[in-house]
């Protein structure tokens, strides 16, 4: 195969650009501890929406959909993303109490109302998960370089591409996590857009690429109810007791800003839905005129829009798979890095009085080693999917309930959150094993994990509500507290 050039060059200059953001933001941001893992709480409406949806649409939602839709999901791979959309306006309701916390992560919240075991079993289980996801987001970069210059050993590019994300991630923290965000979603939703008509008139027309799909493809709901619906839950479960997702709705500026951007986020990806899906139905109604294509269409979007579109429009559809991922990566990345710090570290007993500096560098230092680590996980080819699979469901099965419902029952008691953290996790662990990491009975591992992490959560408060137990203390700060926290950040500003 050839390196394709003009490809390589805007994907480059995207990446250079990336690490200026970071070094840029460091420089002149980054004050104290708060500005470094939250943005200093002062992000805005779009900033936040767009970090939202830059962190949702990865590798899977891009290339992923479109190879659903070459195979046998056909025109209902667009739902894989639009179950995500519909999550997130449920998630609106949620999204000012999680801004209301003026934590700086979920094991933060659930230590406070649960108690230090449970907080610090919610960041192990946390950290693990991050661990996971960032290494797919990795490899899924690294593969993406390879395939602009197959010259290039897989393993070196997905070192480099481990490098570009630990430089602009560490020096810049989360305001450079959400700047890169914002860009990402942009070239991403303007590439696809720009790229899919161009691709869809070069071949044709729709009217002439419809008439090569057999009927089933053109279903639009061929997966079933069911499914959409299992996805829909599967999402909203991901995304409450999601790291990455409650870190933005803790940079937004207020309460109000928090639950708007989760609704406008909702817009956003339903408008991403639908290009990867038209791509990949393209490619499987021309597959006999592409040569590259792989057999199963992981690489369809890109070997569609590589034989019908320019150079430069091919090159921009490049650089938005590597954003897609990137988008992902860091945020992961961070979230991890600030847990290790913000939690583990002082629930295992470090020292609890770090300054703002010593925060800052070790939470830096973290980020490097954590990526390190992810990078060689990377190395081994694990499949993307696997870790995927098993890092959502991990994270989020056995807290979901301790956090999410931590924030809506005031009365909930300290046994409630613990046990339910406990069974949750072991039932996301048994229905992996019984479903063989699919879906038994029409119900994910994920939704039965948090689905029994409800269950017991409820009962385990019932039973001690007639026992007389008392509530575990709130998730949100006292009236002082908060007015000392919100003084100290703008202190620091």
């Amino acid at each position: 195969m050839e390196i394709q050039v003009l490809p390589l060059i805007i994907v480059v200059a995207y990446l250079v650009g990336m690490l200026i953001v970071g070094f840029v933001v460091g420089k002149l941001k980054i004050k104290n501890s708060k500005d470094y893992m939250v943005a200093g709480r002062r992000m805005g409406l779009f900033m936040v929406a767009f970090s939202l949806s830059a962190n949702n649409i990865g590798g899977g939602c891009t290339t992923g959909l479109a190879q659903k839709a070459f195979g046998n999901w056909g025109m209902s791979a667009i739902w894989y993303v639009l179950t995500a959309s519909i999550a997130m306006i449920p998630l609106a309701y949620f999204a000012p109490k999680i801004r209301k916390t003026l934590a700086v992560t979920i094991p933060e919240v659930v230590g406070r109302r649960f108690g230090k075991l449970s907080s610090n079993f919610t960041a192990i289980l946390s950290v693990l998960s991050l661990f996971c996801l960032t290494s797919s987001q990795i490899a899924a970069s690294g593969g993406v370089i390879n395939a602009l210059i197959p010259s290039i050993p897989l393993n070196v590019c997905l070192v480099f591409a481990g490098i570009v994300i630990i430089l602009y991630t560490t020096l810049g923290g989360m305001i450079a996590d959400q700047i890169s965000d914002l860009v990402q979603f942009i070239i991403i939703l303007v590439g696809l857009a720009i790229a899919t008509p161009i691709v869809l008139k070069s071949a044709g027309g729709w009217a002439a690429i419809s008439a090569k799909l057999p009927g089933e493809k053109l279903n639009f709901t061929q997966i079933g109810w069911a499914s959409i619906i299992g996805y829909i839950f599967n999402y909203f479960c991901t995304f409450l007791a999601g790291p990455e997702m409650v870190s933005r709705f803790e940079t937004a500026k207020d309460e109000k800003t928090a639950r708007n951007a989760s609704l406008l986020s909702a817009v956003l990806m339903a408008a991403m839905a639908v290009f990867p899906t038209l791509l990949g139905l393209a490619a499987f109604a021309l597959k006999d005129e592409l040569p590259n294509l792989a057999a199963n269409g992981s690489n369809a979007m890109v070997a569609v829009t590589g034989a019908y579109a320019p150079g430069i429009v091919t090159g921009i559809i490049s650089a938005a798979i590597i954003c897609a991922t990137m988008s992902s990566a860091d945020s992961n990345l961070l979230c991890m890095s600030t847990m290790i710090i913000n939690d583990l570290y002082k629930g295992l007993g470090g020292k609890k009085d770090l300054s703002e500096k010593q925060i800052i560098f070790w939470t830096r230092c973290s980020n490097v080693i954590a990526a390190l680590v992810a990078m060689c996980i990377s190395l081994l080819g694990v499949s993307i999917v696997t870790m995927n699979t098993f890092a959502f469901g991990i994270r989020c099965a056995g807290p979901f309930a301790a956090y999410g419902l931590g924030l809506v029952v005031p009365k909930a008691t300290k046994n409630s959150g613990l046990i339910s953290i406990l069974t949750g996790t072991a039932g996301f662990i048994l229905w992996q094993i019984l479903s063989n990491g699919g879906t038994l009975w029409f119900m994910m591992p994920v939704v039965f994990g948090c689905l029994v992490s409800v269950i017991t959560f409820f009962v385990v408060n019932w039973i001690e509500w007639a026992c007389g137990v008392k509530p575990a203390p709130s998730a949100y700060l006292t009236a002082e507290e908060e007015a000392a926290v919100l003084a100290k950040e703008a202190k620091g500003m």
